[in-house]
């Protein structure tokens, strides 16, 4: 009975020492588990520390603090007063440089542009209004807004709850071009630029500075013949420019019998037409840099191909206007000015203007009019190879460009070449090529 009972007494024992082990891994676990939390956050709070730190402190702040504590350790180790002021100095002057980062900001900043689109050398202006939506007055601020290649500056006052200021500024129009202008940041710092904390307040908005264009007049000054349909050298047994009437063949289609004329000649006649083909135009902008002499004449060529492609849309012409660096849409003659905004000059993409004809040309219809628009510097032998990439039936013109060069049209092959020298005489040239 005693064996029993120490038997029991034992088992009860070994059965508590387990559960007490068993809790005090759970315990362990916990707390381990708590502390490896623990240390996550604390690292992630570091790194984000860490991440705003990089990007309030500026270059010179970071310059100031690495000679604050070089100058501090050194002049500790080394018992140099010196560096131990410098250090002092300088930890001190980024300390209170940090007070500048003090306090909030609540603006609601609105940026405008009128108009959005201008002719180069127009003029437009621009609005930034600043209102205050916090229930505490704010302090002065510096606002940065960019434009363009520029940057403006405006130093907006203390403004009270719920109380605005407005301000305007020139946009330079000057040449070709698409202003982004955007967003609005209000920046906060100290006057040495060692910290800088910036909050941007707007999106980007454009504005679009259209090349300067000439008016083209109707079809009928040549450029882009008969929008209805042009006659062409291939026959064909239905079609609108009846050509002459021929005997009936097997198969002929019985709607085209000639009736009274085969009443008289006692044989049945059909009538034979011309075909015809709607206009089709496709507008080419060389943008090589190689293929032009200067920047002027660039701009001028650009002007000439916006001047074209405006014409040929406002006739309501199929049509596909390329430059070397894609297609331009081609709807409206707004949208068309727009993507010649951000038509520039680029490097050698093509092996030459024949090959990027010939590349453009898989993207559509064989067209009726093919013009290009090319700097000074293409050789007559570059220009000359593009006619031979279309029939007979396809009319070609290159528009050369030479900046404040003399008028003159002459042939390259196939091709009709206008040498344009100002954006004036454009019309005229035309109307002269096309006939």
């Amino acid at each position: 009975m005693s064996t029993t009972t120490e038997s029991e007494t034992t088992t009860d024992t070994r059965s508590q020492s387990a559960y007490v082990l068993r809790e005090l891994g759970t315990a362990t676990e916990s707390a381990a588990s708590a502390a490896t939390a623990s240390v996550r956050r604390t690292l992630d709070g570091a790194a984000r520390g860490a991440v705003t730190a990089a990007r309030v402190v500026t270059p010179i702040g970071c310059v100031i603090v690495v000679t604050a504590l070089v100058g501090l350790v050194l002049g500790v180790v080394f018992g140099w007063a010196e560096l131990v002021f410098l250090g002092a100095t300088a930890g001190a002057a980024f300390l209170v440089a940090l007070f500048a980062l003090i306090g909030r900001t609540s603006y609601d900043v609105g940026i405008g542009l009128e108009p959005r689109r201008v002719t180069a050398g127009g003029r437009a202006m621009g609005t930034m209004s600043v209102r205050n939506t916090g229930a505490r007055p704010v302090l002065p601020t510096r606002i940065e807004l960019p434009v363009g290649a520029g940057r403006a500056e405006f130093i907006v006052p203390r403004l009270a709850p719920g109380s605005d200021d407005e301000y305007l500024f020139a946009v330079p129009t000057q040449r070709r071009a698409v202003i982004v202008t955007g967003p609005a940041t209000s920046v906060r710092g100290d006057q040495l630029g060692m910290v800088r904390h910036a909050t941007a307040w707007t999106e980007r908005i454009e504005l679009y500075v259209h090349p300067r264009t000439v008016r083209i007049g109707s079809s009928s000054d040549g450029l882009v013949h008969d929008l209805e349909g042009r006659t062409t050298a291939t026959l064909t047994d239905n079609d609108l420019a009846f050509h002459a009437l021929r005997a009936y063949e097997p198969g002929d289609d019985i709607r085209n019998v000639h009736w009274r004329t085969s009443a008289r000649t006692g044989r049945l006649m059909v009538r034979q037409y011309q075909e015809t083909r709607r206009a089709q135009a496709l507008l080419l902008m060389a943008t090589e840099r190689s293929h032009f002499a200067s920047e002027e004449e660039f701009e001028l060529a650009v002007s000439a191909f916006a001047s074209v492609g405006v014409a040929i849309v406002r006739e309501e012409t199929p049509m596909q206007a390329w430059w070397q660096g894609g297609r331009l849409r081609d709807r409206t003659a707004v949208t068309l000015l727009d993507d010649a905004c951000r038509v520039e000059r680029t490097d050698a993409r093509h092996a030459g203007l024949r090959e990027f004809a010939r590349t453009v040309g898989t993207f559509g219809p064989a067209p009726s009019l093919v013009v290009l628009f090319v700097g000074s510097a293409a050789t007559s032998a570059e220009i000359g190879a593009l006619g031979a990439l279309y029939g007979a039936e396809t009319k070609v013109i290159a528009v050369r460009c030479v900046a404040n060069g003399d008028a003159a049209l002459r042939r390259t092959g196939s091709v009709t070449v206008v040498e344009l020298g100002r954006l004036e005489e454009l019309v005229s040239l035309l109307g002269r090529a096309g006939r």
